[in-house]
């Protein structure tokens, strides 16, 4: 039975390589589209707050409540009861299974740069027929690899990381050395978008969302740590690295053409970008980077979907059989539940033509209860110790929680409602049947 523990450092690629998937290299069109350089700079500016406090509180809960492995789960359920905790796995298995559906359309979107013609469609927008083949034979090769061990994987995804981080630096080079303050400051005060800057900056808090969502890693995987205190400090320092390169790719950006340039970019923007900078090189490198890094980022949430209805399974909020594990200590039900899901919605997909953003948007607004539940667990109980260190993080994660549920839109929330509501009849039916069994017993 493989029971090897995941160090630090490949918790924290997890923490990174969760984060840093498809979004990055899309990151400035989809901001320039919205906003101008005011607006980008404010929004990063709440959303490092706002992350790295909730980066904090992940920390903290890590080591002040060891023994709730999964955090994103335990933490709603210890704070809140049974079925809050279920919502919160339910609404983060929903954002994981979606996310990584999105991971697969955009690559094989990618590749689609280099085989596709206007005469000749294969991959389009990840969302043909060949693409769907394709994607299938992806997903149950990730399949294969997790159900060798979680470790094997971790391994596995912390060279993918390393490797996806080279052309991020390689475009943050030559963009630096590109880089002309006239015309950042020309996109600094852009008023050709006629929209208040509050409004912007609320347009790109989903968008700074789902470049975070994966802050969690860490913790979701807390039980196959090698050291507790490995879990915060992964956490801490992924989000920091990766907020790092996401501000430096955005803002050098404005400052090499107008905002209106590059909102009118076809993703991945930072291809397009490059290509301005060195030619087809620029190209190339992105793309493949951009490949990497979705096969990566689609590896680590591979393993946290995997996890979270395991966890809730031993409590009695999944249905019994999630309990499952394969000779090498992998919740085998779970995965195969997760592959099964994925390859459907791949489907479906082409089916019904769905691209990328579709996707993106119910992914991101899934994460926000969960998100939110995390902070207001850690406010509760700083509260109730009266510990002012910890309060003050608490509540500015909690502020920043509910500043992203306003800033989704009553459209989203709605969506997001459906979903969790559809979610309550898995939760009646494990519930009941856990209580009869353990009223036999």
């Amino acid at each position: 039975m493989s029971t090897n523990k995941i160090g630090v450092v490949a918790l924290t690629a997890l923490v990174f390589s969760s984060m840093v998937g498809s979004g990055v290299f899309s990151l400035p069109q989809n901001m320039a589209a919205v906003s101008n350089g005011t607006a980008l700079l404010i929004a990063w500016g709440i959303t490092g707050i706002g992350i790295l406090f909730l980066a904090f509180s992940l920390l903290y809960l890590s080591r002040q409540y060891p023994e709730l492995d999964g955090g994103i789960y335990n933490y709603a359920r210890a704070g809140f009861g049974e079925l809050i905790g279920f919502c919160s796995a339910w609404g983060y298995w929903l954002c994981t299974t979606v996310g990584i559906v999105g991971y697969v359309v955009i690559a094989f979107s990618a590749l689609g740069m280099f085989v596709d013609t206007k005469e000749h469609i294969i991959f389009g927008e990840g969302n043909t027929l060949y693409a769907v083949i394709g994607s299938s034979i992806f997903v149950w090769l990730v399949h294969g690899l997790v159900s060798r061990g979680i470790k094997e994987a971790a391994i596995v995804n912390l060279l993918a990381t390393i490797a996806k981080i080279v052309p991020m630096v390689i475009f943050i080079i030559f963009s630096f050395i590109a880089f002309k303050l006239d015309v950042f400051q020309l996109n600094l005060f852009d008023l050709s978008l006629k929209t208040p800057v509050w409004q912007q900056v609320k347009d790109l808090m989903l968008i700074t969302l789902w470049v975070f969502t994966g802050i969690e890693g860490a913790v979701v995987m807390s039980s196959r740590a090698k050291h507790r205190n490995d879990i915060g400090k992964a956490t801490v320092l992924g989000v920091l690295v990766a907020l790092i390169f996401y501000v430096m790719v955005t803002v050098l950006s404005y400052g090499i053409v107008s905002r209106a340039e590059i909102a009118g970019m076809q993703n991945p923007s930072m291809a397009t970008i490059l290509t301005h900078l060195i030619g087809l090189p620029g190209t190339i490198v992105i793309t493949i980077g951009l490949i990497i890094s979705v096969a990566s980022s689609y590896l680590s949430w591979t393993l946290f979907a995997t996890e979270i209805p395991y966890l809730a399974a031993k409590n009695g909020a999944f249905p019994a059989k999630f309990l499952k594990t394969n000779a090498n200590n992998v919740p085998i039900a779970s995965l195969w539940l997760t592959s099964v899901v994925v390859q459907i919605s791949l489907i479906a997909v082409c089916f019904f033509n769905k691209n990328y953003t579709q996707l993106l948007l119910i992914s991101s607004v899934m994460i926000l209860l969960p998100y939110f539940l995390v902070s207001a667990f850690y406010l509760k109980e700083s509260a109730q110790k009266r510990h002012a260190k910890h309060i003050f993080i608490a509540a500015v994660a909690t502020i920043y929680a509910l500043w992203l549920i306003y800033a989704a839109g009553v459209s989203l929330l709605l969506l997001s409602g459906t979903l969790y509501t559809l979610g309550l009849i898995i939760f009646f039916y494990s519930y009941w049947t856990h209580k009869r069994q353990s009223a036999k017993q």
